[in-house]
């Protein structure tokens, strides 16, 4: 039997968020297998930096550069259509924007909940609908080829309790219900697989002050057994996969990429902490 492949090429890709760290990273790993990347953002210097950074040393027309706020329908309608128009077609979608808000959970202000949810949640709801839409335009997929993939950006947060991160880690928890849902009802209908990652603790700008304040770091990093903070390329590689021919059987599934942290129990103590 032949081996499944990795290979993206032929494949379009959609990355929203993938103008700066873990979704800079997810748009450069699909290049390197070989897809055709558009990435959004809302933030137009960062469109255009992000751009000249993943179209060096590459083919031209293999990069597309959106300004796409996902908490906003019509921005969301716009950066899909012009993506799926000049590449002519799109196969797959990778959620990536998202916020954080750290912040005691009895001091959070209705507008704070709302934006977190919208960019964190809604966000994604939308793209993934835009995406089916543009699926089911397109017809059935190829299935040795892998078919038709959208991948979740969720959250060790999604799973565990941390510490007045409650909005962020309810839209995460709502993200990974819907990546369930979409998987049964998506891929029957349309050939779209639907998939997570969960990506454990990675300094960005979004988390760097937190990871960096008190004690939280020292903790994080005696939880996980790898002992050390992940990188946004360790990420991406998960991503890349999910989307290739290789993960063509893989549906409804969140992979955690996490160093060991969701799976750490109650271990000896370091020796910084022996007396």
């Amino acid at each position: 039997m032949a081996s499944l492949s990795f290979d993206l090429s032929d494949k379009c890709a959609m990355v929203t968020g993938g103008t700066s760290g873990i979704g800079l990273a997810i748009a450069g790993a699909l290049l390197d297998a070989g897809a055709k990347v558009a990435v959004g953002s809302r933030k137009p210097e960062k469109v255009a930096a992000a751009l000249e950074a993943l179209g060096e040393g590459r083919p031209e027309g293999s990069v597309l550069s959106a300004q796409l706020d996902v908490g906003d329908r019509a921005s969301v309608d716009s950066g899909f259509a012009q993506a799926a128009e000049q590449f002519g077609k799109l196969d797959i979608l990778v959620n990536c924007a998202g916020v954080n808000l750290k912040k005691p959970t009895i001091d959070v202000e209705e507008d704070e909940h709302r934006f977190v949810m919208d960019v964190n949640y809604f966000g994604p709801f939308y793209a993934s609908q835009v995406f089916a839409k543009q699926c089911i335009k397109q017809g059935a997929p190829d299935g040795d080829g892998g078919g038709y993939s959208i991948v979740n950006v969720c959250s060790v947060t999604s799973f565990l309790a941390l510490s007045e991160v409650t909005t962020y880690a309810a839209s995460k928890g709502a993200l990974l219900a819907l990546t369930r849902q979409l998987a049964v009802e998506w891929t029957r209908a349309h050939g779209i697989r639907v998939n997570a990652i969960a990506p454990g603790f990675v300094p960005a700008d979004q988390n760097r002050q937190i990871l960096k304040s008190g004690d939280r770091g020292r903790r994080i990093l005696e939880c996980t057994p790898m002992e050390r903070f992940g990188t946004p390329e360790e990420i991406a590689g998960a991503v890349a996969f999910l989307c290739s021919p290789a993960a063509r059987f893989i549906n409804g599934e969140c992979i955690n990429v996490d160093g060991g942290f969701m799976i750490h129990g109650v271990s000896d103590a370091t020796p910084n902490d022996q007396e």
